[in-house]
């Protein structure tokens, strides 16, 4: 079944935890340390840095309430961006599907919240795979019935993971970013972007790698973590360039933002061009589900006619999923 692209948008909240904020914790970390081992120069967070410095985030039951903004708000700033490029008002939009490594609520949804945001009164709802989610939104779409969906669907993915992260624990704190991305996609209205060989694979058994629980930090069991990200990226990117590349077509790269020295390790092993490889990761850290879609809206009046997009995502559960994004003429 054919699923279309028309608008992408995002969104980063102002305040910056820099390398030398870090390093300032004084939590064993410098910035020598963290660009050696990951890459990131900065990440954005919806707390203030009075916060973090004065509190470190120990207890993170009180995070949401110091936030600067809700995933309401920052879904709500992603959509207007993603509507107005794809020249459509709220009123087009027929459903809301929101997915996060950590939603604001458990319970209303975050896709009920941000439609309320938004003033839409359209079926809304989650699908949470946590780093996955955007890629997992799409699968789903992809499954079903063209006459059973509306013409266009809001798919947004609205990322805090700061107010999750324990600001003594330096493995954690250098990682993560927020950011929210939104997409406007249809089954039933070609665009001149189409999305291709829609993939998602699960392997459950590493359920327990990756864990952000109610009330508690982030964990991950870094170094599994890692080589699990790098070898399913490798092989799905290749699997994509297999299926889809074209002699008379660009592929581009566009890969999970776990950490840039990740993404080098799979453009090496996949012989993935400097110039063909995006990402967002060293200014903004790791933005979860956001991260991905973020890029590519972060470069939307980059790609043009002739460009592919192998978009690759990796992430909790565990689960690994992609596909391609093809640019041609509009219809």
């Amino acid at each position: 079944m054919s699923l279309y692209l028309h608008g992408l948008g995002h969104f980063h909240p102002e305040n910056e935890i820099t390398n030398r904020f870090l390093t300032d914790l004084d939590i064993g970390t410098n910035q020598e340390w963290i660009e050696e081992r990951v890459g990131i120069e900065a990440r954005r967070t919806v707390l203030s840095l009075d916060y973090i410095r004065e509190t470190r985030n120990v207890d993170p039951v009180q995070a949401p309430e110091a936030a600067m903004y809700t995933h309401a708000e920052t879904g709500r700033r992603a959509a207007e961006m993603a509507l107005e490029r794809a020249g459509l008002a709220r009123e087009d939009i027929g459903m809301l599907i929101a997915g996060s490594c950590s939603p604001d609520m458990m319970s209303p949804a975050d896709a009920c919240t941000i439609a309320a945001a938004l003033e839409m009164e359209v079926p809304s709802f989650d699908v949470n795979s946590a780093c996955t989610s955007f890629h997992v939104a799409l699968y789903m779409l992809s499954l079903m019935r063209p006459e059973g969906l509306p013409d266009y669907v809001l798919v947004v993915t609205p990322e805090s993971l700061t107010t999750a992260v324990d600001y003594t624990d330096r493995a954690a704190a250098v990682l993560w970013g927020d950011g929210t991305t939104a997409a406007v996609v249809s089954t039933r209205v070609p665009s001149r972007i189409e999305i291709l060989g829609n993939t998602l694979q699960s392997s459950p058994a590493g359920h327990d790698k990756v864990v952000v629980p109610h009330f508690g930090h982030f964990w991950q069991e870094g170094r599994t973590v890692q080589m699990f990200a790098i070898k399913k990226t490798v092989r799905i990117f290749r699997q994509l360039q297999r299926t889809w590349a074209d002699p008379g077509r660009t592929l581009h790269f566009v890969g999970h933002q776990a950490n840039l020295r990740m993404l080098e390790t799979v453009c090496r092993q996949c012989d993935v061009p400097e110039d063909r490889h995006h990402h967002n990761v060293v200014r903004f850290g790791n933005t979860g589900a956001a991260g991905a879609p973020g890029v590519i809206s972060m470069n939307w009046d980059r790609w043009t006619d002739g460009d592919d997009i192998a978009v690759i995502g990796v992430g909790s559960g565990l689960s690994w999923s992609g596909h391609v994004l093809r640019f041609g003429e509009a219809p």
